[in-house]
């Protein structure tokens, strides 16, 4: 059922699982599992996130400590826009903590790792939204909804990122049957948003202040904030009461991070794609799977890898800057006919000293179509081979760059590229310095 990683463990691979292990814990996203048809008696669906998989690998294996990450597809029955970063099938990068710690150590981490996340893949300006379940259900319960439709109303409150409160609200009140007091009671909470300052302000509510699950959830959240100070992170964090995370399975924190601005002067209009990571806690999803209902506490948080390549991709398309396609060291090329056998003997060798290193797959290339290969893919050296290179036994080695060129020993060659690449990046400007 699992792979054993460095970290932890995966399930193994396997895209389907049974209907019933997927229904009932997305909420209004459950509609966007897509479900298969009857295959020899067994109703199967795809996956729709990394984080049930996750727990149900958890209970089959009775495994209560574990610390994994974890990269891999998932699917939705989604409209497709591929410029905002939303496709049916895509990848998602989740990171996870299970196991019974102390309060909001784990929830820290997993923020501090976004944080890190976002700060060096140089995105632009970015917001990490935190909530908490349980703030959300005590707003519910002091404006009066029924607990039979916290979950539906939570779900309504979770659409505030796309559309107006008006609009919110006449859902509430329309469609979810919420009355236009509770909806305007709502209102007057999800709308605020701040630090510290907020969650004591939340703390001293007449309203609140007497509910149990809000009162535990603005404690944890003032301890959180705490922590985050500590990691020195709190200037990208706000304390949002409209985030709600549609999922149902989520019962404490829950986070959320959107990218406010593109941070490129060559961008005119910054790229729409939603947020880009997002999670919380689930205490209670193992237990669901467990045949005597054991609960394992678990935090994660799940990365969104088109989203983001979506905007690095639209970020180097509007500034021009050109992108390495490849990983390859040097292209090893020839300037005459007839010195095939040369270039095989000296890739070999480049090969075996571990250089990442290939030539054209033809005969007796052009010297001019071979450098313009190396323009074209980034390849940022080559390692020319003539007859008079083959007599005085060096290579030329060639910067795609500079075009400047040097002559070096042959039983050479392969350090002196790594001496030249070792700092050097994907990037096509380059440190090489002859």
């Amino acid at each position: 059922e699992q792979t054993r990683l460095g970290m932890g463990f995966r399930p193994n691979g396997c895209l389907a699982s049974p209907q019933e292990t997927l229904m009932g814990k997305y909420g209004d996203n459950s509609k966007l599992i897509y479900e298969l048809q009857d295959q020899g008696g067994e109703l199967l669906a795809l996956r729709y996130d990394l984080t049930v998989p996750f727990a149900r690998c958890l209970a089959m294996n009775k495994i209560t400590n574990i610390k994994r990450y974890h990269i891999a597809k998932v699917y939705r029955r989604d409209n497709p826009a591929t410029t905002r970063g939303r496709y049916r099938e895509f990848y998602q990068c989740d990171f996870d903590i299970a196991g019974q710690f102390d309060s909001m150590i784990p929830d820290a981490e997993c923020l501090k790792i976004v944080h890190e996340i976002l700060s060096d893949l140089q995105l632009g300006d970015f917001l990490i939204k935190v909530n908490d379940r349980r703030i959300l259900n005590g707003v519910f319960a002091v404006c009066g909804v029924p607990e039979s439709k916290f979950i539906t109303t939570c779900s309504t409150v979770d659409k505030l990122d796309k559309m107006p409160w008006d609009d919110v609200r006449s859902e509430m009140v329309g469609e979810k049957g919420l009355s236009p007091e509770a909806a305007d009671c709502i209102g007057e909470y999800v709308q605020l948003h701040g630090g510290l300052d907020l969650i004591e302000q939340l703390l001293q509510d007449p309203k609140l202040s007497q509910n149990k699950l809000a009162k535990e959830g603005l404690g944890d959240m003032k301890l959180l904030f705490e922590y985050l100070t500590l990691f020195g992170i709190t200037g990208k964090i706000s304390f949002d009461l409209s985030l709600a995370r549609g999922l149902d399975y989520y019962t404490g924190v829950i986070f959320e991070a959107v990218l406010l601005q593109q941070e490129n002067d060559h961008v005119e209009e910054s790229v729409s794609v939603g947020s880009v990571a997002g999670g919380g806690r689930y205490d209670g999803l193992v237990g669901m799977f467990d045949p005597k209902g054991r609960k394992v506490p678990c935090v994660g948080v799940s990365i969104g890898i088109e989203r983001i390549f979506s905007i690095m991709e639209q970020r180097v398309k509007a500034s021009g800057e050109k992108v390495r396609t490849t990983e390859t060291q040097v292209l090893v090329a020839t300037p005459q006919k007839h010195l095939l056998g040369a270039r095989l003997k000296l890739i070999s060798e480049l090969w075996d000293a571990g250089i990442k290193a290939e030539m054209l797959y033809k005969k007796d290339p052009k010297l001019l179509k071979q450098l313009q290969y190396c323009e074209d893919t980034g390849i940022p050296l080559v390692a020319i081979i003539g007859e008079q290179e083959l007599t005085d036994g060096v290579v030329k080695l060639r910067v795609v760059t500079t075009r400047e060129e040097v002559n070096i020993p042959r039983e050479k060659l392969a350090d002196e590229i790594r001496r030249r690449l070792e700092p050097c990046s994907l990037s096509v400007q380059s440190c090489l310095t002859l």
